[in-house]
């Protein structure tokens, strides 16, 4: 096709451009051909359609555009308050005062008494009369010169490009320079015809004129409206063909039946009844292994919604179709509280479950790695120990990943290779992520979402307390502390300086002593400066219960379960984000006692600090707070986000485009279903697009 010759041209041949030019816009803005330009949008226009008469001129008007004769040019003031003022008037018999504080020496040459020009910029009134300070300004015949009949737009550039003459206005030329030699058919189409027709929108080629150079602000938005549905639409029809491609190529074994384990432990031993949202989960995943094709769920649920319980009934459910699963943790004491807590539930039951972390001693390790080869192991649960080479598996089913963001691609490939089949897979989170992030980040991923406390659960209260409160909230953990209970501290990682987080820490351990002295108080302590076997000690202190607090930074945020544990302290909480908040107040609340959550602050918050804590007390749902945090902060820093491209848009915003995404969603469900192979006509040039666009994320396999 010639399309992609035009659009690929070296940026150096365009026009005004040249090798020096061309060099500084690849260093600086990474355009290297025509389509770059053409993919550099500008972030405001100017409009210049009209020319106001000077007597017309009011206090409304923030940018206008005249036409006039100077009629007066001065030089007033010296040194600091040097100024030019030169006064124009026009037709209507009224004038205005343009001043200029620097390069006057270069606007007196230029410049001249009698000459006619049209002038434009920002409006300002000074003392009642009329004003515009450095003006733009170009010299003209006649009074009656007609408007531009576009709007012009400014580019985003730099200081660089700005000292070479590449300024956001000079980029405009040049792409106005472009779009001259670029004709309809040179950019390809890429959304079906009757999705255009159906959602009204413009054209490529038209969306491309009108964002540059758009006749009216409505033409722009637009144009705009456009470029953002199909940024939107073709990340989702990417993301949907990995998705029904996987779940029609890939093979996957078969759970054809509910057996003996899972019958008898759902109607013996389930220590509560499910709630609708882990019932929900469960058949989910039933209807996904039972199809011959490999299970691919991401499993969210909020703090304490009862994932583990759903992973052990999908551990039943492949032990009764004669397969092994294995559960993997990020950290040691995760990965034995897990094991301990599925033990616990399986006592009275005929299944053998083993735990293998790095500190498993060797004759252990020994055991586990034969029973593992024989199958007389049918559950191990563990840290990423699982998938070194030495574990082999007679018969892996199942592999569930618990805080799937903690484990890179590359580990979690090594588990599929350990069964000839690759396993099912569930990989769980207890960070909340907005329901727009996961369309867009892993949108590839079938996903579940559990939302309901189980039975007997308090919802943690949470209050806020001022630094000037401290002695009033030590008082209360007191309390809690007398009754029998546990309290954590935590204390803010500085992410400038480990040596200043150490600092607050130890301030903060020293204080917290003072307030619960030795030896009626005992004390852990845990931060990321202890070798790993002194931090897993003093947490294992504070779990059995040795220790009645545990002062710590943000290590403790994932998984630590401790249902004695009633009270969370967060300092400095006005320097932790919303997620991270949330994450941690998730530690408490774990038993069947009233928990509290106190974030206390300095005495200076920011009003963006403010509107976290204010949120954080208002609601315990996780998936409120992510959506919170997703507008607070934007995609990018959200923790556990895949940085996989789908978030690289442009023009369009997963926080303000909520309802396009959702139709774009919808529309590249549906073309997928409809056409997986992409071979109807009206898909060709969709097809075409997607093998030729840069991000080749497994594109060659469009054949």
């Amino acid at each position: 096709m010639q399309t992609i010759n035009i659009l690929q041209t070296p940026i150096e041949y365009l026009k005004g451009v040249g090798p020096i030019k061309a060099d500084l816009l690849k260093k600086e803005l990474g355009i290297f051909v025509y389509e770059d330009l053409l993919n550099h949008f500008p972030y405001r226009h100017i409009d210049k359609t009209v020319i106001t008469p000077i007597s017309s001129l009011n206090y409304q008007m923030e940018y206008v555009q005249v036409i006039g004769k100077i009629i007066d040019i001065d030089v007033l003031g010296d040194k600091r308050t040097k100024r030019l003022i030169a006064e124009l008037a026009d037709n209507s018999g009224a004038t205005i005062e343009l001043t200029w504080f620097q390069g006057i020496n270069w606007i007196q040459k230029n410049i001249h008494a009698g000459n006619t020009y049209l002038v434009f910029g920002r409006l300002n009134f000074f003392n009642g009369k009329p004003q515009i300070i450095h003006p733009e300004i170009e010299v003209v015949n006649q009074l009656n010169v007609s408007p531009k009949n576009y709007l012009e737009p400014v580019y985003p550039t730099t200081e660089k490009l700005k000292a070479r003459g590449l300024s956001g206005r000079q980029l405009g030329i040049l792409t106005q320079q472009l779009l001259s030699i670029i004709k309809s058919e040179h950019i390809v189409e890429n959304i079906p015809l009757s999705l255009l027709q159906q959602l009204k929108l413009l054209t490529r080629y038209e969306a491309y004129c009108a964002i540059h150079f758009p006749e009216t602000l409505v033409q722009y938005e637009t144009a705009l409206r456009r470029l953002k549905f199909e940024e939107l639409f073709i990340a989702q029809v990417r993301l949907n063909l990995i998705k029904l491609r996987r779940h029609k190529a890939s093979r996957g074994v078969v759970f054809s039946k509910v057996g003996e384990y899972f019958n008898t432990f759902y109607n013996e031993y389930l220590p509560f009844q499910l709630t609708n949202a882990q019932k929900k989960v469960i058949r989910e995943i039933r209807k996904d292994t039972a199809q011959g094709h490999q299970m691919n769920r991401l499993l969210q649920g909020d703090v304490g919604s009862g994932k583990t319980m759903v992973a052990l009934l999908a551990m039943l459910l492949a032990a009764d179709n004669g397969f092994q699963s294995c559960m993997m943790a990020p950290t040691e004491i995760l990965a034995q509280q897990h094991f301990e807590s599925i033990s616990v539930l399986l006592k009275n039951m005929p299944v053998e479950i083993a735990l293998l972390t790095g500190s498993t001693k060797t004759a252990e390790r020994k055991r586990i790695l034969k029973g593992l080869q024989e199958d007389t192991i049918h559950f191990i649960v563990g840290t990423h120990a699982i998938i070194e080479d030495a574990v082999q598996f007679k018969n892996l089913g199942l592999a569930i990943i618990d805080e799937q963001h903690r484990f890179g691609v590359e580990q979690r490939a090594r588990l599929w290779k350990k069964a000839t089949v690759p396993p099912h897979i569930l990989v769980m989170t207890a960070t909340p992520i907005p329901r727009t992030l996961a369309m867009t980040a892993y949108g590839d991923l079938d996903y579940s979402i559990m939302d309901e406390l189980p039975p007997g659960r308090k919802p943690v209260i949470t209050l806020y307390r001022n630094e000037m409160e401290r002695a009033g909230v030590m008082d209360f953990v007191k309390k809690e502390i007398d009754k029998g209970r546990q309290a954590y501290f935590i204390y803010p990682l500085i992410e400038e300086s480990e040596k200043l987080s150490y600092e607050d820490l130890m301030q903060g351990y020293e204080q917290v002593k003072s307030f619960f002295p030795e030896p009626n108080y005992k004390i852990s302590m845990v931060h990321g400066k202890q070798p790993p076997d002194q931090k897993e000690l003093n947490m294992q202190r504070f779990v059995n219960h040795d220790t009645q607090i545990m002062v710590s930074t943000t290590v403790i945020e994932v998984g630590v379960n401790v249902p004695n544990a009633t009270v969370m302290v967060i300092e400095s909480s006005e320097k932790f984000g919303l997620s991270q908040l949330h994450q941690l107040r998730g530690r408490v609340g774990r038993g069947s006692e009233q928990s509290f959550c106190i974030l206390l602050t300095g005495s200076k918050t920011s009003a963006e600090a403010k509107e976290r804590i204010k949120i954080m007390c208002e609601t315990n749902n996780g998936f409120v707070i992510a959506e919170k945090d997703l507008e607070l902060r934007g995609p990018g820093e959200i923790e556990g986000t895949r940085q996989s491209g789908a978030l690289n848009f442009k023009l369009a915003s997963i926080v303000n485009d909520k309802q396009m995404l959702e139709v774009a969603r919808k529309a590249a469900e549906t073309l997928v279903e409809e056409d997986i192979e992409l071979t109807l006509p009206e898909n060709h040039n969709l097809k075409w697009y997607l093998q030729q666009s840069k991000s080749k994320t497994g594109w060659g396999k469009i054949s």
